[in-house]
This record gives C-alpha cells, sequence and structure tokens, in this order.
C-alpha cells in the first residue's frame, strides 16, 4: 500500500443525501425499490425492470463499460456472488451499465486497486475497505478495526442515520471515485499454525494483517505483523513464513484451503466472537470519469443496487459458513476462543490506538467523531464516556 494521504485535490461538495441519492428524485420512483428487493432475492423483478427508459442519449445507449476488480479470489463464494451482481446491473439498467467482473489481482495488485481505477486501466473497484488505511488516516475508520462497532446493523447506523455516508463519499472523490456504498461481508478468522489460547502465545508470532490501525494494535500485544494480500496468505501458511494470518470469513477460508495448512482457527470469546474485524466491509466505486457519462436516473438506481447487492453478499456468505463449520470439525481443525480477560486486555490496547489514528489529520478526527457518536448511541452502546474519559481529539 502506498501512503497517498498528501493529495492535494479539493473535495467536491457533496449535496446527496445520506442514502446516495437526490431527496427530490428518491420520490419520484418508489415501484423500483420493490423491482430491487425481487431482484436481491433471485425472482423474476429483473424483467419488469427491463422495460424501464433509463437511457436517455446515444452514448449511454451502446453501454457504459465498467471494468471492476473485485477483493475476492476466483471459486469463492464471495465472488460468485459478485458476478451474479455484474449480470444483473446490466439486465436491471436496461444495458446502460455494463459491469464486468474480474477477480483478485487480475489486473492490477489488490492493494493498488484504488490507483488503477484513478489511472483508467480499470474503471470500478469491489475492495476490501480496510486497505485504505494506507491512503489515508481517515481510511481506518471506513470498516471494521479492534473492539469498535461490532454488529453489520452498527455500520448501517453510522454510514445511514450519522451521516457517515456522504464525509466518506467526498473523500472517495478526492481521488476521483465515486463511493456507491458499502457492503457487507462477515466478521474476520485468524488461521494459526499452533495453538494460541490467550495473548501470552501471540508474542513474537509472526502473523499476516491488513495494516493500519488491526496490524498496531496487535504489535502492541507483542505480534510480529506482516502486510500480504489474499492471494498470498495460503502459500505463506503452508511454507511456514508466518505462523498464522488474518482473512476473511469460514466459508471463504475453506474454499481457500486454510484447513489444510493451519490445525487452528483463533476467535475471540463467545461473547465477541472477533475483537479485531468483526464487521469487514467492503465498497463499490467507479471511476468518476466513467460515472458521469451515466444518465441521473441510472446514478440513483446504482445507489440503490449496491445497497441490494449488500444484502445479498450478506446472506449468501452466512448461508456459506454455515455449511463449512463442520467442514472444519471434520478436518480436525480446533477452534480456540480467547477469554474475557483477554478481550479486556485488547481493549486497554484499542482505545488509545483509535484516538490515535483519529488525531493523524482532520478528517480523520471528524470521520472518528461520527463513530464516536454513533459507538454511544443507547441502541448500540459499545462505549461509554467513562471509557474515553481523558482522551481528546485535535480537530
Amino acid at each position: 500500500m502506498h501512503d497517498d494521504q498528501h493529495d492535494t485535490k479539493k473535495p467536491v461538495d457533496n449535496t446527496t443525501s445520506v442514502s446516495g441519492h437526490d431527496d427530490a428524485a428518491a420520490g419520484t420512483d418508489t415501484g423500483r425499490r420493490g423491482f430491487l428487493k425481487k431482484a436481491a432475492l433471485g425472482t423474476a423483478g429483473s424483467a419488469a425492470v427491463m422495460g424501464m427508459p433509463f437511457i436517455g442519449n446515444a452514448q449511454a445507449q451502446e453501454g457504459v463499460r465498467i471494468r471492476m476488480q473485485s477483493s475476492w479470489q476466483p471459486g469463492t463464494v464471495g465472488y460468485q456472488t459478485f458476478e451474479n451482481w455484474a449480470q444483473r446491473v446490466q439486465e436491471l439498467t436496461s444495458g446502460e451499465v455494463r459491469v464486468e467482473p474480474f477477480p483478485a489481482g487480475s489486473v492490477v495488485g489488490d492493494f493498488d486497486l484504488v490507483d488503477g481505477v484513478r489511472s483508467g486501466v480499470i474503471e470500478g473497484q469491489n475492495m476490501f475497505t480496510v486497505y485504505w488505511a494506507g491512503r489515508m488516516p481517515a481510511g481506518v475508520f471506513f470498516s471494521s478495526y479492534p473492539m469498535a462497532l461490532s454488529m453489520p446493523h452498527h455500520w448501517d447506523i453510522m454510514y445511514g442515520a450519522y451521516g457517515g455516508f456522504g464525509f466518506i463519499k467526498d473523500l472517495y472523490r478526492r481521488f476521483d471515485l465515486e463511493f456507491l456504498g458499502h457492503v457487507h461481508h462477515d466478521m474476520n478468522l485468524i488461521h494459526s499454525k499452533e495453538p494460541l489460547r490467550s495473548f501470552d502465545d501471540f508474542k513474537d508470532k509472526k502473523i499476516r494483517f491488513p495494516g493500519g490501525i488491526v496490524a498496531e494494535t496487535f504489535a502492541q500485544m507483542g505480534v510480529r505483523t506482516t502486510l500480504l494480500p489474499g492471494s498470498e496468505v495460503y502459500p505463506a501458511l503452508e511454507r511456514g513464513t508466518i505462523d498464522a494470518a488474518d482473512f476473511v470469513g469460514a466459508a471463504v477460508n475453506y474454499d481457500l484451503g486454510f484447513h489444510q495448512v493451519a490445525d487452528y482457527i483463533i476467535m475471540g470469546p463467545t461473547s465477541t466472537p472477533c475483537l479485531h474485524q468483526p464487521v469487514d466491509l467492503m465498497d463499490i466505486a467507479v471511476q468518476r470519469r466513467a460515472w458521469d457519462r451515466l444518465s441521473d436516473q441510472t446514478k440513483d438506481l446504482m445507489h440503490e443496487l449496491v445497497a441490494a447487492y449488500s444484502r445479498e453478499h450478506y446472506a449468501a456468505i452466512q448461508e456459506a459458513n454455515k455449511e463449512a463449520w463442520p467442514k472444519y470439525e471434520e478436518a480436525g481443525v480446533e477452534i480456540i476462543h480467547l477469554s474475557e480477560e483477554d478481550a479486556a486486555r485488547f481493549r486497554e490496547v484499542a482505545i488509545p490506538k483509535w484516538f490515535e489514528w483519529a488525531n493523524k489529520d482532520e478528517d480523520a478526527a471528524k470521520l472518528f467523531r461520527i463513530h464516536l457518536q454513533t459507538m454511544q448511541d443507547p441502541a448500540v452502546a459499545v462505549i461509554s464516556e467513562e471509557d474515553i474519559q481523558g482522551y481528546e481529539l485535535n480537530a
């Protein structure tokens, strides 16, 4: 990953609502939402939408091609779901948008995906949002980080009710990207070649993490962290060049063969199954030049299609996980749960890291304030005033 936080482009004024489309436009086509719900369930709703006249000019009638690379590797349930969604986009926009899907690393390196979209090597990304951490400090707050917002609906509240969507959309625009929405995936697991039964056992182990605040929190616990793209995790475990690796959820990791090279899965206590990335989000974003070629109605629809995709993607991953867990047991993989005491120790290290990253620049501080408001919402209640007493934000 590269440090691109000094990008000098000014943010574009964002006048969209939290849901990602004009409030005025939102009320003009309420029937489309019904079609989208059907599409998300794989029903015949797409056939009805096919007749909707979205295409407004000759250029659009040829279809705007968006080559979009995912962080998912081929053969996984994540990538299969992404491919299905890409096909439906063309159907539901009457051909105005043609999303051509590509798996991880097939066009550009996973950590270079933003640069690839900006330069026009590819027009879209379906990236693990945590990878933004290496590009700007605020990026660590685009997705899950240790001991913070811990449930998928917490993130929907942050992006929606507390205004995170609009703020993050402006940050993406500084990179000439149009952020269309977050995509729910799963919690992340740690696969280990050795049994790690407490944080004492983590000391001096070399473990793959995605960088940013996640890696730094584990480093504070004595871990020797390393950064690898997903495609390199299996061979690194197989060769023994790393002792363990954090990577996505049960089904995808089984598809990738992690049960063949790591005999243990390390999780948090049963009250908190994942301590470090309980809600690992992905994003959908496209190059602004490609985005500007779309009709206004299709721009509105694309936000809705991403929201529908997030629901479908999350459901498909969870369904696959249900089938995967017994397979780990059959393969002899032991699931180890850390203790509540370990979770408390991890939290003590994590909270100072929150503020350290938030105080790296003004954007990070502003976005983290949105997180703090969300975390203290009575319906979320992740932290109290007492938990953060003595910590300050510089902006």
